[in-house]
């Protein structure tokens, strides 16, 4: 399975806010199959079990903020590829709070 954060910054905007920009790029992958994701505050988890995929939302997501007008966007994209068994981003979640007090 793979995990991915993916956190897009559109630069030289007209005003402070991206949330326009950030919507559009995630409304762009929500039909992308064999695809999960999450949004966060800081960015968007992406999940499937092909790294084909995880590339495939990564560019329709920076391209539709282009689309949009914005010359230049910045991006990290943090990648978490396993082999050794199928674990979901819920279920990396639930093992960490399982070793909190």
């Amino acid at each position: 399975m793979i995990q991915a954060e993916i956190s897009i910054y559109p630069l030289a905007t007209k005003t402070t806010s991206v949330s326009f920009y950030i919507a559009k790029a995630i409304e762009s992958i929500k039909n992308i199959e064999n695809l999960r994701y999450e949004i966060n505050s800081m960015g968007t988890i992406l999940e499937s079990d092909d790294i084909d995929i995880i590339n495939k939302a990564s560019k329709s997501m920076i391209e539709t903020v282009h689309h949009l007008g914005i010359n230049r966007v910045e991006v990290i994209l943090k990648i978490d590829s396993r082999k050794d068994k199928q674990v979901k981003m819920e279920e990396k979640i639930e093992s960490i709070k399982k070793q909190m007090d």
